[in-house]
């Protein structure tokens, strides 16, 4: 019985030595993928290229803003075509890219300048976007913005 476990324990070895390294390529792929997305938003943003979201954004994606309403893509498609959401600019200060198998989760530090229902807003924001790869191509199927307490002096 010991023998048994040792061959077992030797392929499983064996396997994870072989799949490993395959593994980590693809994710070093995917953190690339996902990077150019993150980048892609945000062009997008600025531009207000609504069809990035309608081609990058899961029909059924769960969009909350740092005001805690939530929106559909089509909600958010139409605030940005109709300009309730203007970018003036968006920096990502700081990002991290997680990812797990088919799924991506990037957290950013941005400072935000821009209009939100007509009213000027500027400061610093997180973002969360979570990715899912559907029939080969990303979407995102969640995307959180929560607002960022200024230091105090």
């Amino acid at each position: 019985m010991r023998k048994v476990n040792l061959i077992v324990l030797a392929l499983v070895a064996i396997i994870y030595l072989l799949v490993a390294p395959v593994a980590w390529a693809q994710g070093g792929n995917v953190e690339q993928e996902i990077k150019a997305l993150l980048d892609q938003t945000i062009q997008a943003n600025l531009k207000a290229d609504a069809s990035f979201f309608q081609k990058h954004y899961a029909d059924d994606a769960t969009i909350v803003h740092g005001d805690g309403k939530m929106y559909t893509k089509a909600q958010e498609i139409e605030d940005l075509k109709s300009g309730v959401l203007k970018y003036e600019s968006d920096d990502v200060r700081d990002s991290k890219i997680r990812v797990y198998g088919n799924m991506a989760v990037v957290n950013a530090l941005v400072s935000y300048k821009g209009l939100v229902h007509g009213k000027p807003y500027s400061g610093d924001v997180r973002r969360m976007w979570v990715w899912m790869k559907q029939k080969g191509s990303w979407k995102c199927v969640a995307y959180q913005v929560t607002r960022v307490a200024p230091a105090s002096q």
